[in-house]
Protein backbone atom coordinates (compact mmCIF):
# COMPACT_ATOMS: atom_id res chain seq x y z
CA UNK A 1 0.00 0.00 0.00
CA UNK A 2 1.28 3.47 -0.87
CA UNK A 3 1.11 5.84 2.08
CA UNK A 4 0.54 9.58 1.70
CA UNK A 5 3.70 11.56 2.29
CA UNK A 6 3.54 14.30 4.88
CA UNK A 7 6.31 16.31 6.49
CA UNK A 8 7.62 14.15 9.30
CA UNK A 9 7.62 15.78 12.74
CA UNK A 10 11.40 15.86 12.76
CA UNK A 11 11.39 18.19 9.76
CA UNK A 12 8.41 20.36 10.63
CA UNK A 13 7.49 21.64 14.05
CA UNK A 14 3.94 20.71 15.09
CA UNK A 15 3.39 24.18 16.63
CA UNK A 16 4.56 27.45 15.13
CA UNK A 17 3.42 30.86 16.39
CA UNK A 18 3.65 33.64 13.80
CA UNK A 19 4.44 37.28 14.58
CA UNK A 20 0.79 38.32 14.38
CA UNK A 21 -0.30 35.56 16.78
CA UNK A 22 -1.51 33.06 14.18
CA UNK A 23 -0.72 29.54 15.41
CA UNK A 24 0.11 27.04 12.68
CA UNK A 25 -0.24 23.38 13.60
CA UNK A 26 0.79 20.17 11.89
CA UNK A 27 -0.59 16.98 13.37
CA UNK A 28 2.49 14.80 13.93
CA UNK A 29 0.56 11.60 13.27
CA UNK A 30 -1.69 12.50 10.32
CA UNK A 31 -0.01 15.54 8.77
CA UNK A 32 -3.24 17.57 8.98
CA UNK A 33 -2.48 21.29 8.82
CA UNK A 34 -4.46 23.70 10.99
CA UNK A 35 -4.30 27.45 11.54
CA UNK A 36 -5.71 29.27 14.54
CA UNK A 37 -6.24 32.93 13.70
CA UNK A 38 -6.27 35.55 16.49
CA UNK A 39 -9.68 36.86 17.51
CA UNK A 40 -11.76 33.97 16.18
CA UNK A 41 -11.86 31.91 19.37
CA UNK A 42 -14.05 34.06 21.62
CA UNK A 43 -17.36 32.83 20.30
CA UNK A 44 -19.52 30.50 22.44
CA UNK A 45 -18.95 26.81 21.71
CA UNK A 46 -22.59 25.71 21.83
CA UNK A 47 -24.79 26.10 18.78
CA UNK A 48 -28.10 27.94 19.28
CA UNK A 49 -30.90 25.63 20.40
CA UNK A 50 -34.58 25.80 19.72
CA UNK A 51 -36.66 27.00 22.62
CA UNK A 52 -36.81 24.14 25.16
CA UNK A 53 -40.19 22.69 25.99
CA UNK A 54 -41.50 21.45 29.30
CA UNK A 55 -41.16 17.71 29.86
CA UNK A 56 -43.94 15.27 30.55
CA UNK A 57 -43.53 12.10 32.59
CA UNK A 58 -43.62 10.06 29.37
CA UNK A 59 -40.64 11.96 27.93
CA UNK A 60 -38.31 10.31 30.44
CA UNK A 61 -39.06 6.81 29.14
CA UNK A 62 -40.38 7.18 25.58
CA UNK A 63 -38.84 10.27 23.97
CA UNK A 64 -37.01 8.26 21.28
CA UNK A 65 -36.42 4.69 20.11
CA UNK A 66 -33.51 4.35 22.54
CA UNK A 67 -35.63 5.07 25.61
CA UNK A 68 -36.48 2.43 28.20
CA UNK A 69 -40.13 1.95 27.20
CA UNK A 70 -39.13 1.38 23.56
CA UNK A 71 -36.76 -1.55 23.93
CA UNK A 72 -38.51 -3.46 21.16
CA UNK A 73 -37.99 -0.54 18.77
CA UNK A 74 -34.34 -1.60 18.52
CA UNK A 75 -33.05 -4.94 17.17
CA UNK A 76 -32.70 -7.82 19.66
CA UNK A 77 -30.51 -6.93 22.61
CA UNK A 78 -27.12 -8.66 22.74
CA UNK A 79 -26.20 -7.71 26.29
CA UNK A 80 -26.74 -5.21 29.08
CA UNK A 81 -24.83 -4.07 32.13
CA UNK A 82 -26.73 -3.73 35.39
CA UNK A 83 -25.92 -2.75 38.95
CA UNK A 84 -26.62 -5.45 41.52
CA UNK A 85 -25.59 -5.40 45.18
CA UNK A 86 -23.19 -2.55 44.55
CA UNK A 87 -21.42 -4.28 41.67
CA UNK A 88 -21.89 -4.27 37.92
CA UNK A 89 -22.89 -7.41 36.05
CA UNK A 90 -23.28 -8.13 32.34
CA UNK A 91 -26.35 -10.10 31.23
CA UNK A 92 -26.47 -11.54 27.72
CA UNK A 93 -29.07 -12.63 25.17
CA UNK A 94 -32.30 -11.86 26.97
CA UNK A 95 -35.68 -12.71 25.46
CA UNK A 96 -38.39 -10.03 25.09
CA UNK A 97 -40.25 -11.04 28.26
CA UNK A 98 -37.01 -10.67 30.26
CA UNK A 99 -36.16 -7.13 29.18
CA UNK A 100 -37.96 -5.39 32.05
CA UNK A 101 -36.88 -7.80 34.78
CA UNK A 102 -33.79 -5.68 35.39
CA UNK A 103 -32.97 -2.02 34.79
CA UNK A 104 -30.01 -1.71 32.43
CA UNK A 105 -27.43 0.97 32.97
CA UNK A 106 -26.46 0.45 29.32
CA UNK A 107 -27.72 -1.87 26.57
CA UNK A 108 -25.92 -3.28 23.54
CA UNK A 109 -28.05 -3.77 20.44
CA UNK A 110 -27.31 -4.22 16.73
CA UNK A 111 -27.53 -1.07 14.66
CA UNK A 112 -30.72 -1.10 12.61
CA UNK A 113 -28.84 0.48 9.70
CA UNK A 114 -25.41 -1.15 9.56
CA UNK A 115 -22.43 0.62 8.03
CA UNK A 116 -20.80 -2.74 7.26
CA UNK A 117 -23.59 -5.27 6.95
CA UNK A 118 -23.78 -8.95 7.80
CA UNK A 119 -24.25 -9.60 4.06
CA UNK A 120 -20.98 -7.77 3.36
CA UNK A 121 -19.09 -10.24 5.52
CA UNK A 122 -21.05 -13.25 4.26
CA UNK A 123 -20.75 -12.46 0.55
CA UNK A 124 -17.17 -11.19 0.53
CA UNK A 125 -15.58 -13.54 3.06
CA UNK A 126 -17.92 -16.49 3.48
CA UNK A 127 -18.55 -15.39 7.06
CA UNK A 128 -21.28 -17.01 9.11
CA UNK A 129 -22.13 -16.41 12.73
CA UNK A 130 -20.65 -18.77 15.30
CA UNK A 131 -22.61 -21.57 16.92
CA UNK A 132 -23.55 -19.68 20.08
CA UNK A 133 -25.01 -16.77 18.12
CA UNK A 134 -26.86 -19.13 15.78
CA UNK A 135 -28.36 -20.98 18.76
CA UNK A 136 -29.49 -17.72 20.32
CA UNK A 137 -31.12 -16.66 17.05
CA UNK A 138 -32.94 -20.00 16.90
CA UNK A 139 -34.06 -19.59 20.51
CA UNK A 140 -35.20 -16.01 19.95
CA UNK A 141 -37.19 -16.84 16.82
CA UNK A 142 -38.80 -19.81 18.57
CA UNK A 143 -40.21 -17.38 21.13
CA UNK A 144 -43.49 -15.90 19.86
CA UNK A 145 -42.71 -12.39 21.07
CA UNK A 146 -39.15 -12.69 19.78
CA UNK A 147 -40.31 -13.76 16.34
CA UNK A 148 -42.79 -10.87 16.13
CA UNK A 149 -40.05 -8.51 17.26
CA UNK A 150 -37.61 -9.61 14.57
CA UNK A 151 -40.25 -9.53 11.83
CA UNK A 152 -41.20 -6.00 12.87
CA UNK A 153 -37.57 -4.86 12.88
CA UNK A 154 -36.95 -6.30 9.42
CA UNK A 155 -40.10 -4.63 8.05
CA UNK A 156 -38.99 -1.31 9.55
CA UNK A 157 -35.57 -1.64 7.96
CA UNK A 158 -36.92 -2.59 4.54
CA UNK A 159 -39.52 0.17 4.56
CA UNK A 160 -36.90 2.78 5.47
CA UNK A 161 -34.77 1.49 2.59
CA UNK A 162 -37.61 2.02 0.14
CA UNK A 163 -38.68 -1.62 -0.18
CA UNK A 164 -42.45 -1.64 -0.04
CA UNK A 165 -42.91 -5.10 -1.55
CA UNK A 166 -45.01 -7.52 0.45
CA UNK A 167 -42.70 -10.34 1.53
CA UNK A 168 -43.53 -13.67 3.05
CA UNK A 169 -42.48 -14.43 6.61
CA UNK A 170 -39.78 -16.76 5.32
CA UNK A 171 -38.41 -14.01 3.08
CA UNK A 172 -38.40 -11.55 5.96
CA UNK A 173 -36.55 -13.99 8.20
CA UNK A 174 -33.75 -14.24 5.64
CA UNK A 175 -32.67 -10.84 7.01
CA UNK A 176 -32.65 -12.01 10.63
CA UNK A 177 -28.93 -12.98 10.82
CA UNK A 178 -27.99 -9.29 10.56
CA UNK A 179 -29.50 -8.75 14.00
CA UNK A 180 -27.77 -11.65 15.72
CA UNK A 181 -24.38 -12.08 14.05
CA UNK A 182 -23.62 -8.65 12.62
CA UNK A 183 -20.67 -6.43 13.47
CA UNK A 184 -22.21 -2.99 14.01
CA UNK A 185 -23.51 -2.46 17.53
CA UNK A 186 -24.86 0.43 19.57
CA UNK A 187 -24.30 0.96 23.31
CA UNK A 188 -27.35 2.81 24.66
CA UNK A 189 -27.50 4.69 27.95
CA UNK A 190 -30.50 4.34 30.26
CA UNK A 191 -31.47 8.00 30.39
CA UNK A 192 -32.54 10.47 27.75
CA UNK A 193 -32.76 13.35 30.23
CA UNK A 194 -30.93 13.90 33.51
CA UNK A 195 -32.76 13.02 36.70
CA UNK A 196 -34.96 15.91 37.76
CA UNK A 197 -34.94 17.55 34.32
CA UNK A 198 -37.77 20.00 33.74
CA UNK A 199 -37.22 20.90 30.08
CA UNK A 200 -35.96 19.32 26.87
CA UNK A 201 -32.55 21.04 26.97
CA UNK A 202 -31.46 18.98 29.99
CA UNK A 203 -30.11 15.96 28.14
CA UNK A 204 -28.19 13.18 29.86
CA UNK A 205 -24.65 13.26 28.46
CA UNK A 206 -21.39 11.46 29.19
CA UNK A 207 -20.37 14.30 31.47
CA UNK A 208 -23.62 14.20 33.43
CA UNK A 209 -23.00 10.58 34.46
CA UNK A 210 -21.32 9.91 37.78
CA UNK A 211 -17.72 8.62 37.58
CA UNK A 212 -19.00 5.15 38.56
CA UNK A 213 -21.71 5.18 35.88
CA UNK A 214 -19.20 6.29 33.28
CA UNK A 215 -16.83 3.50 34.34
CA UNK A 216 -19.64 1.02 33.64
CA UNK A 217 -20.15 2.68 30.24
CA UNK A 218 -16.49 2.28 29.27
CA UNK A 219 -16.18 -1.22 30.77
CA UNK A 220 -19.24 -2.37 28.84
CA UNK A 221 -17.97 -0.83 25.60
CA UNK A 222 -14.60 -2.55 26.04
CA UNK A 223 -16.38 -5.87 26.61
CA UNK A 224 -18.36 -5.32 23.40
CA UNK A 225 -15.15 -4.48 21.53
CA UNK A 226 -13.56 -7.73 22.68
CA UNK A 227 -16.65 -9.69 21.69
CA UNK A 228 -16.75 -8.31 18.14
CA UNK A 229 -13.11 -9.24 17.57
CA UNK A 230 -13.69 -12.69 19.00
CA UNK A 231 -16.66 -13.42 16.74
CA UNK A 232 -15.33 -12.21 13.39
CA UNK A 233 -11.90 -13.47 12.37
CA UNK A 234 -12.04 -11.42 9.18
CA UNK A 235 -12.12 -8.07 10.99
CA UNK A 236 -8.65 -6.65 11.74
CA UNK A 237 -10.13 -3.53 13.29
CA UNK A 238 -13.21 -2.39 15.17
CA UNK A 239 -13.98 1.32 15.07
CA UNK A 240 -15.45 2.74 18.28
CA UNK A 241 -16.98 6.21 18.41
CA UNK A 242 -19.60 8.40 20.02
CA UNK A 243 -21.52 11.14 18.22
CA UNK A 244 -23.08 13.61 20.63
CA UNK A 245 -25.80 15.90 19.25
CA UNK A 246 -26.89 16.37 15.65
CA UNK A 247 -23.98 18.60 14.50
CA UNK A 248 -21.66 15.71 15.43
CA UNK A 249 -23.71 13.18 13.45
CA UNK A 250 -26.06 11.82 16.12
CA UNK A 251 -29.39 10.46 14.88
CA UNK A 252 -30.87 10.65 18.38
CA UNK A 253 -30.06 13.06 21.20
CA UNK A 254 -29.86 10.05 23.48
CA UNK A 255 -26.40 9.10 24.73
CA UNK A 256 -24.90 6.16 22.86
CA UNK A 257 -21.67 4.78 21.40
CA UNK A 258 -21.18 2.68 18.28
CA UNK A 259 -18.81 -0.13 17.36
CA UNK A 260 -18.22 -1.18 13.75
CA UNK A 261 -16.09 -4.15 12.67
CA UNK A 262 -14.26 -3.38 9.42
CA UNK A 263 -11.97 -5.31 7.08
CA UNK A 264 -9.28 -2.63 6.92
CA UNK A 265 -7.26 -0.66 9.44
CA UNK A 266 -8.61 2.63 8.13
CA UNK A 267 -6.69 5.49 6.53
CA UNK A 268 -5.71 7.14 9.81
CA UNK A 269 -4.37 3.91 11.30
CA UNK A 270 -2.40 3.07 8.15
CA UNK A 271 -0.67 6.45 8.21
CA UNK A 272 0.17 6.08 11.88
CA UNK A 273 1.43 2.51 11.46
CA UNK A 274 3.83 3.63 8.71
CA UNK A 275 5.27 6.29 11.00
CA UNK A 276 5.28 3.95 14.00
CA UNK A 277 7.58 1.55 12.16
CA UNK A 278 10.07 4.41 11.75
CA UNK A 279 9.74 5.63 15.35
CA UNK A 280 8.15 3.14 17.78
CA UNK A 281 8.20 5.78 20.53
CA UNK A 282 6.35 8.44 18.54
CA UNK A 283 3.28 8.57 20.79
CA UNK A 284 5.54 9.58 23.63
CA UNK A 285 7.85 11.86 21.66
CA UNK A 286 5.27 13.64 19.51
CA UNK A 287 2.25 13.13 21.72
CA UNK A 288 2.71 13.46 25.45
CA UNK A 289 6.39 14.52 25.68
CA UNK A 290 5.79 17.32 23.18
CA UNK A 291 2.59 18.39 24.93
CA UNK A 292 4.42 18.48 28.25
CA UNK A 293 7.22 20.68 26.88
CA UNK A 294 4.62 23.14 25.63
CA UNK A 295 2.53 23.08 28.82
CA UNK A 296 -0.41 21.41 27.09
CA UNK A 297 -0.96 18.65 29.65
CA UNK A 298 -4.45 19.14 31.09
CA UNK A 299 -4.79 16.37 33.67
CA UNK A 300 -3.66 12.89 34.61
CA UNK A 301 -4.02 10.06 37.07
CA UNK A 302 -1.83 7.02 37.66
CA UNK A 303 -3.20 5.21 34.61
CA UNK A 304 -3.91 7.81 31.91
CA UNK A 305 -3.05 11.33 30.81
CA UNK A 306 -4.97 14.11 29.03
CA UNK A 307 -3.54 16.78 26.73
CA UNK A 308 -4.76 19.39 24.29
CA UNK A 309 -4.61 17.93 20.79
CA UNK A 310 -2.45 19.45 18.06
CA UNK A 311 -3.36 19.67 14.39
CA UNK A 312 -6.97 18.48 14.41
CA UNK A 313 -9.76 19.85 12.21
CA UNK A 314 -11.76 20.58 15.35
CA UNK A 315 -10.63 21.55 18.86
CA UNK A 316 -9.56 18.27 20.43
CA UNK A 317 -8.77 16.78 23.82
CA UNK A 318 -6.54 13.69 23.62
CA UNK A 319 -6.45 11.03 26.32
CA UNK A 320 -3.79 8.30 26.39
CA UNK A 321 -3.56 5.14 28.44
CA UNK A 322 -0.25 4.76 30.27
CA UNK A 323 -0.59 0.97 30.28
CA UNK A 324 2.06 -1.43 29.01
CA UNK A 325 -0.81 -3.24 27.29
CA UNK A 326 -2.09 -2.11 23.91
CA UNK A 327 -5.46 -3.87 23.80
CA UNK A 328 -8.21 -2.13 25.82
CA UNK A 329 -9.82 -5.46 26.75
CA UNK A 330 -6.53 -6.66 28.29
CA UNK A 331 -6.20 -3.59 30.49
CA UNK A 332 -6.70 -4.16 34.20
CA UNK A 333 -9.89 -2.81 35.74
CA UNK A 334 -7.83 -0.08 37.42
CA UNK A 335 -6.38 0.95 34.05
CA UNK A 336 -9.82 1.03 32.43
CA UNK A 337 -11.10 3.07 35.37
CA UNK A 338 -8.20 5.50 34.95
CA UNK A 339 -9.07 6.02 31.29
CA UNK A 340 -12.77 6.30 32.10
CA UNK A 341 -12.22 8.96 34.74
CA UNK A 342 -10.30 11.18 32.34
CA UNK A 343 -12.77 10.65 29.48
CA UNK A 344 -15.61 11.49 31.85
CA UNK A 345 -13.82 14.58 33.13
CA UNK A 346 -13.16 15.78 29.57
CA UNK A 347 -16.85 15.45 28.68
CA UNK A 348 -17.94 17.13 31.89
CA UNK A 349 -15.57 20.03 31.21
CA UNK A 350 -16.81 20.29 27.62
CA UNK A 351 -20.44 20.52 28.71
CA UNK A 352 -23.58 18.77 27.43
CA UNK A 353 -24.50 21.64 25.11
CA UNK A 354 -21.37 21.21 22.92
CA UNK A 355 -21.63 18.78 20.01
CA UNK A 356 -18.65 16.45 19.99
CA UNK A 357 -17.24 13.19 18.69
CA UNK A 358 -15.43 10.68 20.86
CA UNK A 359 -13.05 8.62 18.72
CA UNK A 360 -11.24 5.55 20.04
CA UNK A 361 -7.90 4.44 18.62
CA UNK A 362 -6.19 1.19 19.53
CA UNK A 363 -3.85 -1.41 18.07
CA UNK A 364 -5.42 -3.36 15.19
CA UNK A 365 -5.63 -6.99 16.19
CA UNK A 366 -3.26 -8.12 13.42
CA UNK A 367 -0.60 -5.46 13.98
CA UNK A 368 2.83 -6.69 15.07
CA UNK A 369 3.78 -3.48 16.90
CA UNK A 370 2.44 -2.02 20.15
CA UNK A 371 0.60 1.28 20.28
CA UNK A 372 -1.29 2.92 23.14
CA UNK A 373 -5.04 2.99 23.56
CA UNK A 374 -5.98 6.62 23.04
CA UNK A 375 -9.17 8.62 22.65
CA UNK A 376 -9.82 11.97 20.98
CA UNK A 377 -12.77 14.12 22.00
CA UNK A 378 -13.46 16.63 19.23
CA UNK A 379 -15.62 19.70 19.71
CA UNK A 380 -17.74 20.17 16.59
CA UNK A 381 -17.89 23.94 16.90
CA UNK A 382 -17.09 25.02 13.34
CA UNK A 383 -18.16 24.23 9.80
CA UNK A 384 -15.66 23.34 7.09
CA UNK A 385 -15.95 25.76 4.18
CA UNK A 386 -14.40 26.73 0.87
CA UNK A 387 -11.04 27.77 2.28
CA UNK A 388 -10.50 24.35 3.83
CA UNK A 389 -11.70 22.54 0.73
CA UNK A 390 -9.42 24.50 -1.54
CA UNK A 391 -6.27 24.49 0.58
CA UNK A 392 -6.59 21.46 2.89
CA UNK A 393 -5.57 23.90 5.61
CA UNK A 394 -8.20 23.87 8.34
CA UNK A 395 -9.09 26.99 10.31
CA UNK A 396 -9.63 26.00 13.93
CA UNK A 397 -11.18 28.68 16.11
CA UNK A 398 -9.44 27.47 19.27
CA UNK A 399 -5.72 26.85 19.66
CA UNK A 400 -4.39 24.01 21.82
CA UNK A 401 -3.63 26.65 24.46
CA UNK A 402 -7.24 27.86 24.40
CA UNK A 403 -8.45 24.27 24.78
CA UNK A 404 -6.11 23.76 27.72
CA UNK A 405 -7.22 26.93 29.49
CA UNK A 406 -10.95 26.29 29.03
CA UNK A 407 -10.69 22.68 30.13
CA UNK A 408 -8.39 23.25 33.10
CA UNK A 409 -10.64 26.01 34.46
CA UNK A 410 -13.68 23.76 34.17
CA UNK A 411 -11.90 20.77 35.74
CA UNK A 412 -10.93 22.71 38.87
CA UNK A 413 -14.55 23.80 39.29
CA UNK A 414 -15.92 20.30 38.68
CA UNK A 415 -13.47 18.65 41.06
CA UNK A 416 -14.31 21.15 43.79
CA UNK A 417 -17.99 20.35 43.26
CA UNK A 418 -17.38 16.58 43.48
CA UNK A 419 -18.65 16.02 39.92
CA UNK A 420 -15.54 14.22 38.62
CA UNK A 421 -13.00 11.80 40.07
CA UNK A 422 -11.24 13.36 43.03
CA UNK A 423 -7.86 11.74 42.32
CA UNK A 424 -7.29 13.68 39.10
CA UNK A 425 -4.17 15.80 39.01
CA UNK A 426 -4.85 18.96 37.04
CA UNK A 427 -2.42 21.19 35.10
CA UNK A 428 0.55 22.12 37.31
CA UNK A 429 -0.31 19.28 39.71
CA UNK A 430 0.82 16.83 37.01
CA UNK A 431 4.33 15.40 37.04
CA UNK A 432 6.60 16.30 34.11
CA UNK A 433 5.62 13.86 31.37
CA UNK A 434 8.60 12.07 29.84
CA UNK A 435 7.91 8.72 28.21
CA UNK A 436 5.02 8.02 30.57
CA UNK A 437 3.25 5.88 27.95
CA UNK A 438 4.61 2.43 28.74
CA UNK A 439 3.36 0.69 25.58
CA UNK A 440 6.87 0.88 24.08
CA UNK A 441 8.90 -2.16 25.25
CA UNK A 442 12.15 -0.46 24.21
CA UNK A 443 11.81 1.91 27.15
CA UNK A 444 12.14 -0.92 29.63
CA UNK A 445 9.69 -1.67 32.37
Amino acid sequence: MTHPTFPLPASREPLTTMADGTIKQVNPFSGTQVWTVPGRGNRPLAAPHTEPRALTEEDFTAQCNFCSNNMLATPPEKSRIISRDGKTEILRDLLPHELHNTEPMFRRVPNLFEIVSYDYWAQNYGFSMDESRAKHMERYLADDAGRRHVLGIVRTRLKASGHDDVLSEAELLEHAPSYFGGGHDVIIARQHYVDGATNSSQLASSGSLSPDEHHAFITFTVDSLRDLYQRNRYAPYVSVFQNWLAPAGASFEHLHKQLVAIDEHGVQAEMEIAKLRVNPNMYNEWGINYASRHNLIIAENDYAIMAAGIGHRYPTISIYSKSETSEPWLHTDEEVRGMSDLIHAAHAATGPEVACNEEWHHKPIDLDMPMPWRINIKWRVSTLAGFEGGTRVYVNTLSPFDIRDRTVTALYRLRDAGKIAQNLRIATECSPALNVLRYNPLLGR
